[in-house]
Protein backbone atom coordinates (compact mmCIF):
# COMPACT_ATOMS: atom_id res chain seq x y z
CA UNK A 1 0.00 0.00 0.00
CA UNK A 2 3.14 2.62 0.54
CA UNK A 3 4.19 2.09 -2.92
CA UNK A 4 0.62 3.41 -4.00
CA UNK A 5 0.43 6.02 -1.58
CA UNK A 6 2.50 8.75 -4.34
CA UNK A 7 -0.04 8.06 -6.37
CA UNK A 8 -3.02 9.10 -4.17
CA UNK A 9 -0.96 11.91 -2.27
CA UNK A 10 -1.42 14.88 -5.29
CA UNK A 11 -5.04 14.03 -5.46
CA UNK A 12 -5.55 13.91 -1.39
CA UNK A 13 -8.24 16.34 -1.39
CA UNK A 14 -10.03 14.07 -3.73
CA UNK A 15 -9.64 11.19 -2.01
CA UNK A 16 -11.32 13.00 1.02
CA UNK A 17 -13.60 15.24 -0.10
CA UNK A 18 -15.89 12.75 -1.76
CA UNK A 19 -16.27 10.11 0.49
CA UNK A 20 -17.35 13.13 3.36
CA UNK A 21 -20.04 14.14 0.42
CA UNK A 22 -21.03 10.69 -0.22
CA UNK A 23 -21.94 10.96 4.30
CA UNK A 24 -24.11 13.64 3.79
CA UNK A 25 -26.08 11.33 1.23
CA UNK A 26 -26.07 8.45 4.01
CA UNK A 27 -27.60 11.42 6.88
CA UNK A 28 -30.21 12.05 3.64
CA UNK A 29 -30.62 8.10 3.64
CA UNK A 30 -31.08 7.58 7.97
CA UNK A 31 -32.82 10.56 8.13
CA UNK A 32 -36.33 10.47 5.23
CA UNK A 33 -37.74 7.56 6.96
CA UNK A 34 -37.79 9.18 9.77
CA UNK A 35 -39.64 12.45 7.93
CA UNK A 36 -42.00 9.58 6.23
CA UNK A 37 -42.92 8.11 9.53
CA UNK A 38 -43.91 11.64 11.04
CA UNK A 39 -46.22 12.17 7.92
CA UNK A 40 -48.22 8.74 8.97
CA UNK A 41 -48.13 8.76 12.45
CA UNK A 42 -48.45 12.43 12.87
CA UNK A 43 -49.82 14.00 10.05
CA UNK A 44 -52.40 11.24 8.59
CA UNK A 45 -53.41 9.46 11.50
CA UNK A 46 -53.04 11.97 14.51
CA UNK A 47 -53.50 15.27 13.58
CA UNK A 48 -55.12 14.50 9.99
CA UNK A 49 -53.31 18.57 9.15
CA UNK A 50 -52.63 19.35 5.28
CA UNK A 51 -50.40 21.93 5.71
CA UNK A 52 -48.41 19.44 8.91
CA UNK A 53 -48.48 17.22 5.87
CA UNK A 54 -47.16 19.63 3.11
CA UNK A 55 -44.04 21.19 5.38
CA UNK A 56 -43.05 18.00 5.85
CA UNK A 57 -43.50 16.64 2.32
CA UNK A 58 -41.11 20.05 1.30
CA UNK A 59 -38.76 19.09 3.88
CA UNK A 60 -38.19 15.62 2.17
CA UNK A 61 -37.92 17.00 -0.99
CA UNK A 62 -35.30 19.52 0.29
CA UNK A 63 -33.46 16.63 1.76
CA UNK A 64 -33.34 14.63 -0.98
CA UNK A 65 -31.49 17.77 -3.49
CA UNK A 66 -29.07 18.06 -0.54
CA UNK A 67 -28.20 13.87 -1.34
CA UNK A 68 -28.55 14.62 -4.97
CA UNK A 69 -25.88 17.17 -4.65
CA UNK A 70 -23.79 15.34 -1.78
CA UNK A 71 -24.25 12.02 -4.00
CA UNK A 72 -23.44 13.59 -7.09
CA UNK A 73 -20.29 15.78 -5.64
CA UNK A 74 -18.62 12.33 -4.48
CA UNK A 75 -19.13 10.43 -7.75
CA UNK A 76 -17.91 13.48 -9.15
CA UNK A 77 -14.65 13.15 -6.46
CA UNK A 78 -14.18 9.30 -6.58
CA UNK A 79 -14.25 9.66 -10.51
CA UNK A 80 -11.31 12.55 -10.51
CA UNK A 81 -9.35 10.69 -7.88
CA UNK A 82 -9.41 7.19 -8.93
CA UNK A 83 -9.19 8.41 -13.03
CA UNK A 84 -5.89 10.45 -11.80
CA UNK A 85 -4.25 7.42 -9.59
CA UNK A 86 -4.77 5.42 -12.12
CA UNK A 87 -2.80 8.04 -15.14
CA UNK A 88 0.31 8.46 -12.86
CA UNK A 89 -0.16 4.44 -12.21
CA UNK A 90 -0.09 3.68 -15.91
CA UNK A 91 1.95 6.48 -16.77
CA UNK A 92 5.01 4.92 -14.31
CA UNK A 93 4.70 1.89 -15.48
CA UNK A 94 4.77 2.14 -19.30
CA UNK A 95 8.36 4.59 -17.80
CA UNK A 96 9.35 1.75 -16.31
CA UNK A 97 8.92 -1.15 -18.93
CA UNK A 98 11.17 1.24 -21.17
CA UNK A 99 13.77 0.82 -19.02
CA UNK A 100 13.57 -2.72 -19.15
CA UNK A 101 16.76 -4.73 -20.77
CA UNK A 102 15.68 -7.08 -23.63
CA UNK A 103 16.13 -9.86 -20.68
CA UNK A 104 13.42 -8.14 -18.84
CA UNK A 105 10.85 -7.79 -21.89
CA UNK A 106 11.62 -11.30 -22.19
CA UNK A 107 9.77 -12.36 -19.30
CA UNK A 108 6.67 -10.65 -19.91
CA UNK A 109 4.77 -11.44 -23.31
CA UNK A 110 3.69 -8.62 -25.44
CA UNK A 111 -0.13 -9.44 -24.78
CA UNK A 112 0.91 -9.29 -20.98
CA UNK A 113 2.42 -5.99 -20.50
CA UNK A 114 -0.80 -4.35 -22.72
CA UNK A 115 -3.22 -6.23 -20.19
CA UNK A 116 -1.42 -4.88 -17.24
CA UNK A 117 -1.24 -1.26 -18.88
CA UNK A 118 -4.69 -1.32 -19.98
CA UNK A 119 -7.30 -4.26 -18.34
CA UNK A 120 -5.77 -4.43 -15.39
CA UNK A 121 -5.08 -0.64 -14.55
CA UNK A 122 -9.03 -0.13 -15.51
CA UNK A 123 -10.26 -2.84 -12.88
CA UNK A 124 -8.05 -0.92 -10.30
CA UNK A 125 -9.23 2.38 -11.32
CA UNK A 126 -12.69 0.91 -11.48
CA UNK A 127 -12.40 -0.40 -7.96
CA UNK A 128 -10.81 2.46 -6.40
CA UNK A 129 -14.06 4.41 -7.62
CA UNK A 130 -16.56 2.09 -5.97
CA UNK A 131 -14.41 2.27 -2.94
CA UNK A 132 -14.53 5.89 -2.50
CA UNK A 133 -18.17 6.00 -3.24
CA UNK A 134 -19.19 2.84 -0.90
CA UNK A 135 -16.70 3.18 1.69
CA UNK A 136 -18.03 5.92 3.82
CA UNK A 137 -21.31 5.22 2.36
CA UNK A 138 -22.30 1.54 2.60
CA UNK A 139 -21.16 1.04 6.53
CA UNK A 140 -22.44 4.49 7.66
CA UNK A 141 -26.12 3.51 6.16
CA UNK A 142 -25.85 0.03 7.65
CA UNK A 143 -24.92 1.11 11.07
CA UNK A 144 -26.88 4.42 10.92
CA UNK A 145 -30.49 2.22 9.58
CA UNK A 146 -29.07 -0.48 12.41
CA UNK A 147 -28.97 2.35 15.06
CA UNK A 148 -32.11 3.67 14.09
CA UNK A 149 -34.16 0.43 14.02
CA UNK A 150 -32.64 -0.67 17.22
CA UNK A 151 -33.67 1.98 18.68
CA UNK A 152 -37.39 1.72 17.27
CA UNK A 153 -38.55 -1.57 17.72
CA UNK A 154 -35.59 -3.75 20.18
CA UNK A 155 -37.61 -7.02 19.45
CA UNK A 156 -38.17 -6.27 15.75
CA UNK A 157 -34.74 -6.01 14.78
CA UNK A 158 -33.83 -9.63 16.49
CA UNK A 159 -34.61 -11.12 13.07
CA UNK A 160 -31.67 -9.20 11.66
CA UNK A 161 -29.47 -11.21 14.37
CA UNK A 162 -30.42 -13.94 11.86
CA UNK A 163 -30.16 -12.47 8.57
CA UNK A 164 -26.84 -10.54 8.80
CA UNK A 165 -24.81 -13.25 9.83
CA UNK A 166 -25.87 -15.74 7.36
CA UNK A 167 -25.25 -13.51 4.20
CA UNK A 168 -21.98 -12.41 5.68
CA UNK A 169 -21.60 -16.05 5.73
CA UNK A 170 -22.51 -16.80 1.88
CA UNK A 171 -20.65 -13.34 0.69
CA UNK A 172 -17.29 -14.81 2.68
CA UNK A 173 -17.61 -18.10 0.99
CA UNK A 174 -17.85 -16.36 -2.94
CA UNK A 175 -14.80 -14.32 -2.42
CA UNK A 176 -13.45 -16.93 -1.55
CA UNK A 177 -13.79 -19.48 -4.22
CA UNK A 178 -13.85 -16.33 -7.06
CA UNK A 179 -10.48 -14.71 -6.15
CA UNK A 180 -7.95 -17.69 -7.63
CA UNK A 181 -10.52 -17.81 -10.83
CA UNK A 182 -9.96 -14.05 -11.54
CA UNK A 183 -6.11 -14.47 -12.19
CA UNK A 184 -6.59 -17.23 -14.17
CA UNK A 185 -9.03 -15.24 -16.45
CA UNK A 186 -6.00 -12.40 -16.46
CA UNK A 187 -3.89 -15.18 -17.80
CA UNK A 188 -6.42 -16.31 -19.94
CA UNK A 189 -7.00 -12.42 -21.35
CA UNK A 190 -2.91 -12.03 -21.95
CA UNK A 191 -3.25 -15.00 -24.19
CA UNK A 192 -5.45 -13.57 -26.05
CA UNK A 193 -4.25 -10.17 -26.74
CA UNK A 194 -0.92 -11.97 -27.36
CA UNK A 195 -2.35 -14.03 -30.34
CA UNK A 196 -4.05 -10.92 -31.50
CA UNK A 197 -1.13 -9.08 -31.16
CA UNK A 198 0.79 -11.14 -32.88
CA UNK A 199 -1.97 -12.00 -36.07
CA UNK A 200 -2.52 -8.24 -36.46
CA UNK A 201 1.51 -7.53 -37.16
CA UNK A 202 1.80 -10.33 -39.24
CA UNK A 203 -1.49 -10.10 -40.83
CA UNK A 204 0.52 -10.03 -44.37
CA UNK A 205 2.66 -13.56 -43.70
CA UNK A 206 -0.90 -15.02 -42.71
CA UNK A 207 -2.44 -13.56 -45.85
CA UNK A 208 0.43 -14.77 -47.86
CA UNK A 209 0.33 -18.31 -46.45
CA UNK A 210 -3.43 -18.61 -46.93
CA UNK A 211 -3.42 -18.96 -42.97
CA UNK A 212 -6.62 -17.64 -42.35
CA UNK A 213 -8.53 -20.48 -41.11
CA UNK A 214 -5.75 -21.61 -39.13
CA UNK A 215 -5.36 -18.70 -37.65
CA UNK A 216 -9.13 -17.82 -37.24
CA UNK A 217 -9.29 -21.74 -35.08
CA UNK A 218 -5.95 -20.43 -32.96
CA UNK A 219 -8.14 -16.83 -32.32
CA UNK A 220 -11.60 -19.32 -31.45
CA UNK A 221 -9.28 -21.33 -28.72
CA UNK A 222 -8.22 -18.42 -27.01
CA UNK A 223 -11.51 -16.60 -27.07
CA UNK A 224 -13.18 -20.24 -25.91
CA UNK A 225 -10.64 -20.35 -22.74
CA UNK A 226 -11.03 -17.08 -21.87
CA UNK A 227 -14.74 -16.85 -22.11
CA UNK A 228 -14.87 -20.19 -20.19
CA UNK A 229 -12.63 -18.86 -17.38
CA UNK A 230 -14.72 -15.91 -17.70
CA UNK A 231 -18.06 -17.48 -16.81
CA UNK A 232 -16.01 -19.69 -14.72
CA UNK A 233 -14.96 -17.14 -12.52
CA UNK A 234 -18.24 -15.14 -12.32
CA UNK A 235 -20.55 -17.63 -12.28
CA UNK A 236 -20.25 -17.24 -8.43
CA UNK A 237 -20.54 -13.72 -8.22
CA UNK A 238 -23.99 -13.70 -9.75
CA UNK A 239 -25.06 -15.55 -7.02
CA UNK A 240 -24.29 -12.29 -4.66
CA UNK A 241 -27.51 -10.20 -6.20
CA UNK A 242 -30.04 -13.08 -5.98
CA UNK A 243 -29.02 -14.18 -2.33
CA UNK A 244 -29.00 -10.55 -1.45
CA UNK A 245 -32.75 -9.93 -3.30
CA UNK A 246 -34.26 -13.47 -1.30
CA UNK A 247 -32.94 -12.11 2.12
CA UNK A 248 -34.14 -8.71 1.67
CA UNK A 249 -37.74 -10.45 0.60
CA UNK A 250 -37.69 -13.10 2.98
CA UNK A 251 -36.72 -10.12 5.91
CA UNK A 252 -39.06 -7.98 4.45
CA UNK A 253 -42.11 -10.39 4.70
CA UNK A 254 -40.85 -11.48 8.22
CA UNK A 255 -40.80 -7.81 9.77
CA UNK A 256 -44.14 -7.16 7.62
CA UNK A 257 -46.06 -10.01 9.44
CA UNK A 258 -44.09 -9.54 12.79
CA UNK A 259 -44.70 -5.57 12.65
CA UNK A 260 -48.10 -5.79 11.66
CA UNK A 261 -49.18 -8.23 14.73
CA UNK A 262 -47.82 -5.68 16.50
CA UNK A 263 -49.96 -3.04 15.00
CA UNK A 264 -52.85 -5.37 15.75
CA UNK A 265 -52.13 -5.13 18.83
CA UNK A 266 -51.23 -1.64 19.52
CA UNK A 267 -47.64 -2.07 20.17
CA UNK A 268 -46.39 -0.18 16.94
CA UNK A 269 -47.92 2.75 14.82
CA UNK A 270 -48.10 2.13 10.76
CA UNK A 271 -45.29 4.56 10.61
CA UNK A 272 -43.01 3.22 12.51
CA UNK A 273 -43.70 -0.52 10.31
CA UNK A 274 -43.05 1.81 7.09
CA UNK A 275 -39.85 3.50 8.54
CA UNK A 276 -38.44 0.17 9.92
CA UNK A 277 -39.37 -1.49 6.32
CA UNK A 278 -37.53 0.89 4.74
CA UNK A 279 -34.50 0.51 7.24
CA UNK A 280 -34.28 -3.12 6.55
CA UNK A 281 -34.08 -2.61 3.08
CA UNK A 282 -31.55 0.03 3.78
CA UNK A 283 -29.07 -2.65 5.81
CA UNK A 284 -29.54 -5.34 3.33
CA UNK A 285 -28.60 -2.75 0.56
CA UNK A 286 -25.66 -1.73 2.50
CA UNK A 287 -24.26 -5.11 2.88
CA UNK A 288 -24.97 -5.51 -0.79
CA UNK A 289 -22.59 -2.73 -1.68
CA UNK A 290 -20.25 -3.69 1.00
CA UNK A 291 -20.22 -7.41 -0.66
CA UNK A 292 -19.96 -5.77 -4.48
CA UNK A 293 -16.89 -3.38 -3.54
CA UNK A 294 -15.42 -6.75 -1.53
CA UNK A 295 -16.04 -8.94 -4.84
CA UNK A 296 -14.61 -6.51 -7.24
CA UNK A 297 -11.66 -6.04 -4.80
CA UNK A 298 -10.97 -9.36 -4.83
CA UNK A 299 -10.85 -9.42 -8.97
CA UNK A 300 -8.84 -5.52 -8.56
CA UNK A 301 -6.61 -7.44 -5.68
CA UNK A 302 -5.61 -9.58 -8.96
CA UNK A 303 -4.74 -6.78 -11.08
CA UNK A 304 -2.55 -4.93 -8.56
CA UNK A 305 -0.74 -8.51 -8.01
CA UNK A 306 0.11 -8.02 -11.52
CA UNK A 307 0.91 -4.68 -12.01
CA UNK A 308 3.11 -5.07 -9.06
CA UNK A 309 5.13 -7.67 -10.80
CA UNK A 310 5.56 -5.11 -13.46
CA UNK A 311 6.94 -2.62 -11.14
CA UNK A 312 8.55 -5.21 -8.80
CA UNK A 313 10.54 -6.60 -12.17
CA UNK A 314 14.09 -6.20 -11.52
CA UNK A 315 16.22 -4.06 -14.02
CA UNK A 316 19.52 -6.25 -14.89
CA UNK A 317 21.15 -3.18 -16.65
CA UNK A 318 21.91 -0.62 -14.67
CA UNK A 319 23.72 2.75 -15.05
CA UNK A 320 23.68 4.56 -11.37
CA UNK A 321 26.80 3.52 -10.48
CA UNK A 322 28.01 5.35 -14.53
CA UNK A 323 30.08 8.40 -15.04
CA UNK A 324 27.32 10.56 -16.13
CA UNK A 325 30.28 13.06 -18.12
CA UNK A 326 32.05 10.23 -19.84
CA UNK A 327 31.38 9.97 -23.32
CA UNK A 328 32.24 8.11 -26.73
CA UNK A 329 34.69 10.06 -28.16
CA UNK A 330 36.51 7.77 -30.59
CA UNK A 331 34.76 4.57 -31.41
CA UNK A 332 37.36 1.90 -30.47
CA UNK A 333 35.97 -1.19 -29.48
CA UNK A 334 37.72 -4.27 -27.54
CA UNK A 335 36.20 -7.57 -26.11
CA UNK A 336 37.96 -9.71 -23.46
CA UNK A 337 37.49 -13.08 -22.55
CA UNK A 338 33.53 -12.11 -23.22
CA UNK A 339 31.02 -15.32 -22.23
CA UNK A 340 27.37 -14.69 -22.32
CA UNK A 341 24.22 -16.89 -22.35
CA UNK A 342 20.60 -15.42 -22.40
CA UNK A 343 19.41 -17.82 -20.18
CA UNK A 344 21.61 -18.47 -17.23
CA UNK A 345 20.62 -21.71 -15.84
CA UNK A 346 22.04 -23.31 -19.50
CA UNK A 347 25.19 -24.77 -19.48
CA UNK A 348 25.79 -23.87 -23.19
CA UNK A 349 27.38 -20.68 -24.03
CA UNK A 350 26.08 -18.02 -26.96
CA UNK A 351 29.22 -16.56 -26.88
CA UNK A 352 32.65 -18.37 -25.54
CA UNK A 353 35.88 -16.59 -24.90
CA UNK A 354 35.44 -14.11 -27.20
CA UNK A 355 38.92 -11.93 -27.51
CA UNK A 356 38.80 -9.20 -30.20
CA UNK A 357 40.26 -5.33 -30.82
CA UNK A 358 38.80 -3.12 -33.19
CA UNK A 359 40.03 0.38 -34.01
CA UNK A 360 38.15 3.49 -34.29
CA UNK A 361 36.90 4.07 -37.92
CA UNK A 362 37.72 0.60 -38.57
CA UNK A 363 34.77 -1.41 -41.07
CA UNK A 364 34.71 -4.70 -39.72
CA UNK A 365 32.87 -7.41 -41.52
CA UNK A 366 30.95 -10.19 -39.34
CA UNK A 367 30.45 -13.43 -40.69
CA UNK A 368 29.38 -16.57 -40.20
CA UNK A 369 26.27 -19.46 -39.78
CA UNK A 370 22.85 -18.73 -38.49
CA UNK A 371 22.88 -19.03 -34.69
CA UNK A 372 26.57 -18.79 -34.19
CA UNK A 373 26.55 -15.50 -32.09
CA UNK A 374 27.14 -12.67 -34.44
CA UNK A 375 23.58 -10.99 -33.17
CA UNK A 376 24.92 -11.67 -29.77
CA UNK A 377 28.21 -10.32 -30.04
CA UNK A 378 27.23 -6.39 -31.61
CA UNK A 379 23.96 -6.40 -28.53
CA UNK A 380 27.09 -6.33 -26.31
CA UNK A 381 28.32 -2.97 -27.51
CA UNK A 382 25.13 -0.34 -26.39
CA UNK A 383 24.23 -2.67 -23.70
CA UNK A 384 21.45 -4.17 -24.84
CA UNK A 385 22.47 -7.60 -22.55
CA UNK A 386 25.38 -7.60 -19.93
CA UNK A 387 28.35 -10.14 -20.03
CA UNK A 388 28.60 -12.78 -18.04
CA UNK A 389 32.11 -13.35 -17.72
CA UNK A 390 34.68 -10.85 -19.19
CA UNK A 391 34.14 -7.10 -20.50
CA UNK A 392 33.35 -5.26 -23.30
CA UNK A 393 35.52 -1.37 -23.76
CA UNK A 394 34.64 0.87 -25.51
CA UNK A 395 37.75 3.65 -25.58
CA UNK A 396 39.40 2.11 -23.12
CA UNK A 397 36.42 2.16 -20.84
CA UNK A 398 33.89 -0.86 -20.03
CA UNK A 399 30.50 0.19 -21.45
CA UNK A 400 29.20 -0.24 -17.90
CA UNK A 401 31.04 2.91 -16.85
CA UNK A 402 28.90 4.85 -19.33
CA UNK A 403 25.51 6.21 -18.91
CA UNK A 404 23.09 4.14 -20.88
CA UNK A 405 22.10 7.56 -22.97
CA UNK A 406 25.76 8.52 -23.32
CA UNK A 407 26.48 4.80 -24.62
CA UNK A 408 23.49 3.75 -26.85
CA UNK A 409 23.53 7.60 -28.45
CA UNK A 410 27.00 6.86 -29.69
CA UNK A 411 25.87 3.78 -31.31
CA UNK A 412 23.68 3.66 -34.59
CA UNK A 413 22.19 0.60 -35.27
CA UNK A 414 20.25 -1.51 -37.39
CA UNK A 415 18.72 -4.66 -36.15
CA UNK A 416 17.94 -7.99 -38.38
CA UNK A 417 13.72 -6.65 -37.69
CA UNK A 418 13.81 -3.62 -39.45
CA UNK A 419 11.09 -1.22 -37.89
CA UNK A 420 9.43 1.83 -38.72
CA UNK A 421 6.81 3.72 -37.13
CA UNK A 422 3.25 5.28 -37.83
CA UNK A 423 4.17 8.55 -38.74
CA UNK A 424 6.34 10.52 -42.10
CA UNK A 425 9.01 9.52 -43.36
CA UNK A 426 10.65 12.47 -41.85
CA UNK A 427 9.11 11.92 -38.52
CA UNK A 428 10.77 8.43 -38.83
CA UNK A 429 14.01 9.54 -40.24
CA UNK A 430 14.01 12.36 -37.56
CA UNK A 431 14.49 9.64 -35.16
CA UNK A 432 17.92 10.05 -35.71
CA UNK A 433 18.79 13.61 -34.69
CA UNK A 434 15.61 15.15 -33.64
CA UNK A 435 17.15 18.62 -34.36
CA UNK A 436 18.51 17.83 -38.17
CA UNK A 437 17.49 20.10 -41.00
CA UNK A 438 15.77 18.95 -44.00
CA UNK A 439 18.88 19.69 -45.82
CA UNK A 440 20.67 16.78 -43.42
CA UNK A 441 17.92 14.65 -43.68
CA UNK A 442 18.07 14.39 -47.81
CA UNK A 443 21.61 14.19 -47.80
CA UNK A 444 21.99 10.83 -45.82
CA UNK A 445 18.89 9.75 -47.31
CA UNK A 446 20.70 9.93 -50.78
CA UNK A 447 23.84 7.84 -48.58
CA UNK A 448 21.17 5.32 -48.21
CA UNK A 449 19.86 5.38 -51.63
CA UNK A 450 16.71 6.28 -50.09
CA UNK A 451 15.82 9.70 -51.86
CA UNK A 452 14.98 8.05 -55.46
CA UNK A 453 12.22 6.05 -53.99
CA UNK A 454 11.12 9.01 -51.25
CA UNK A 455 10.86 11.67 -54.24
CA UNK A 456 8.96 9.71 -56.06
CA UNK A 457 6.15 9.57 -53.83
CA UNK A 458 3.78 12.27 -53.83
CA UNK A 459 3.92 13.47 -50.78
CA UNK A 460 8.02 12.97 -50.72
CA UNK A 461 8.94 12.99 -47.04
CA UNK A 462 5.76 13.79 -45.96
CA UNK A 463 4.31 10.40 -46.94
CA UNK A 464 1.99 9.00 -43.96
CA UNK A 465 3.73 5.50 -43.21
CA UNK A 466 1.51 2.47 -42.00
CA UNK A 467 1.92 1.25 -38.69
CA UNK A 468 5.47 -0.51 -39.11
CA UNK A 469 6.12 0.76 -42.39
CA UNK A 470 3.34 -1.98 -44.14
CA UNK A 471 3.25 0.20 -46.92
CA UNK A 472 7.01 0.69 -48.45
CA UNK A 473 8.55 -2.92 -49.41
CA UNK A 474 11.52 -4.52 -46.84
CA UNK A 475 14.32 -2.98 -49.46
CA UNK A 476 12.38 1.10 -49.22
CA UNK A 477 12.40 -0.56 -45.01
CA UNK A 478 15.98 -1.26 -44.92
CA UNK A 479 16.79 2.00 -46.75
CA UNK A 480 14.88 4.42 -44.30
CA UNK A 481 16.54 2.40 -41.44
CA UNK A 482 19.93 3.03 -42.39
CA UNK A 483 19.68 6.16 -43.13
CA UNK A 484 17.81 6.87 -39.60
CA UNK A 485 21.06 5.43 -38.13
CA UNK A 486 23.24 7.27 -40.29
CA UNK A 487 21.16 10.81 -39.70
CA UNK A 488 22.52 9.71 -35.68
CA UNK A 489 26.23 10.45 -37.20
CA UNK A 490 27.24 7.56 -34.61
CA UNK A 491 30.98 7.09 -33.33
CA UNK A 492 29.76 3.33 -33.86
CA UNK A 493 27.13 1.44 -36.59
CA UNK A 494 26.06 -1.32 -36.47
CA UNK A 495 24.19 -3.14 -39.29
CA UNK A 496 22.87 -6.34 -38.69
CA UNK A 497 22.11 -8.17 -41.61
CA UNK A 498 20.30 -4.77 -42.88
CA UNK A 499 20.77 -4.73 -46.30
CA UNK A 500 19.48 -8.72 -47.56
CA UNK A 501 16.64 -7.17 -48.88
CA UNK A 502 18.62 -4.84 -51.18
CA UNK A 503 20.59 -5.65 -54.36
CA UNK A 504 23.84 -5.63 -54.69
CA UNK A 505 24.67 -2.94 -56.85
CA UNK A 506 22.52 -0.42 -54.20
CA UNK A 507 24.58 -2.32 -51.36
CA UNK A 508 27.75 -1.49 -53.03
CA UNK A 509 26.75 2.18 -53.13
CA UNK A 510 25.80 2.49 -49.53
CA UNK A 511 28.89 0.80 -48.18
CA UNK A 512 30.89 3.37 -50.62
CA UNK A 513 28.95 6.46 -48.81
CA UNK A 514 30.37 5.04 -45.10
CA UNK A 515 33.71 6.06 -46.33
CA UNK A 516 32.56 9.55 -47.34
CA UNK A 517 29.64 10.41 -44.75
CA UNK A 518 30.91 8.34 -41.96
CA UNK A 519 34.65 7.97 -42.19
CA UNK A 520 35.92 8.42 -38.86
CA UNK A 521 32.84 6.20 -37.67
CA UNK A 522 33.72 2.52 -36.54
CA UNK A 523 31.40 0.21 -38.75
CA UNK A 524 30.31 -3.49 -37.92
CA UNK A 525 28.56 -5.65 -40.90
CA UNK A 526 26.86 -8.75 -39.92
CA UNK A 527 26.08 -10.49 -43.12
CA UNK A 528 24.98 -13.19 -44.74
CA UNK A 529 26.70 -12.74 -48.42
CA UNK A 530 30.67 -12.81 -48.03
CA UNK A 531 30.46 -9.94 -50.93
CA UNK A 532 29.03 -7.30 -48.36
CA UNK A 533 32.47 -7.95 -46.55
CA UNK A 534 35.08 -8.28 -49.13
CA UNK A 535 35.86 -4.86 -48.88
CA UNK A 536 35.81 -4.35 -45.22
CA UNK A 537 39.06 -3.71 -43.54
CA UNK A 538 38.68 -6.67 -41.27
CA UNK A 539 36.24 -9.75 -41.37
CA UNK A 540 35.54 -11.99 -38.30
CA UNK A 541 34.16 -15.03 -38.94
CA UNK A 542 32.40 -16.65 -36.20
CA UNK A 543 30.96 -20.18 -35.47
CA UNK A 544 28.98 -21.85 -32.10
CA UNK A 545 29.89 -18.91 -30.33
CA UNK A 546 33.27 -18.46 -31.08
CA UNK A 547 35.85 -16.27 -33.39
CA UNK A 548 37.41 -18.94 -35.84
CA UNK A 549 39.05 -16.86 -38.54
CA UNK A 550 40.01 -13.06 -38.29
CA UNK A 551 41.86 -11.06 -41.28
CA UNK A 552 41.06 -9.52 -44.38
CA UNK A 553 39.48 -11.30 -47.12
CA UNK A 554 42.71 -12.36 -48.87
CA UNK A 555 43.66 -13.05 -45.15
CA UNK A 556 41.15 -15.65 -44.42
CA UNK A 557 40.78 -17.50 -48.08
CA UNK A 558 44.29 -18.83 -47.16
CA UNK A 559 44.07 -18.91 -43.71
CA UNK A 560 40.46 -19.80 -42.89
CA UNK A 561 38.73 -22.97 -43.74
CA UNK A 562 35.72 -22.16 -42.87
CA UNK A 563 35.60 -19.04 -44.68
CA UNK A 564 36.92 -20.65 -47.86
CA UNK A 565 34.26 -22.95 -47.45
CA UNK A 566 31.22 -20.24 -47.83
CA UNK A 567 33.19 -18.43 -50.48
CA UNK A 568 33.25 -21.41 -52.67
CA UNK A 569 29.84 -21.91 -51.79
CA UNK A 570 28.49 -18.58 -52.39
CA UNK A 571 30.67 -18.02 -55.75
CA UNK A 572 29.65 -21.27 -57.17
CA UNK A 573 25.85 -20.85 -56.45
CA UNK A 574 26.68 -16.84 -58.13
CA UNK A 575 28.33 -18.07 -61.36
CA UNK A 576 25.46 -21.26 -61.85
CA UNK A 577 22.65 -18.29 -61.30
CA UNK A 578 24.54 -16.32 -64.09
CA UNK A 579 24.93 -19.24 -66.75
Amino acid sequence: MKRYWKYMKPYLSAFIIGPILMIVEVIGEVVMPLLLKQIIDVGVTQKQDIGYIIFMGISMIGMALIMMAGGIGGAYFAIKASSNFANDLRKDIFGKIQTFSFANIDQFSTGSLITRLTNDITLIQNELAMILRMMLRAPGMLIGALCVSIAMNPRLSMILLVVIPLLVLGIYTIIRISFPKFTLMQRKLDDLNSGIQENMTNVRVVKSFVREEYEKEKFGRANKDFKESTIHALKYMILTMPIMTLAMNITTLAVVWYGGKQIIVGDMMAGDLTAFTTYIVQILMSLMMLSMVILNGSRALASVRRVSEVLDAEIDLRDEKADSTLKVEKGRIEFKNVHFRYYKNNEQWVLENVNLSIDAGETVGIIGSTGCGKTSLVQLIPRLYDTDKGEVLVDGHNVKEYSLEHLRNSVGMVLQKNILFSGTIKENLLWGDENASMEEVRQFAESAQANKFVDNFTDGYETELGQGGVNVSGGQKQRLCIARAMLKKPKILILDDSTSAVDTATEAKIRESFQTTLKSTTKLIIAQRITSVMEADKIIVMDDGKITGMGTHEELLRNCEAYQEIYDSQMENREESAS
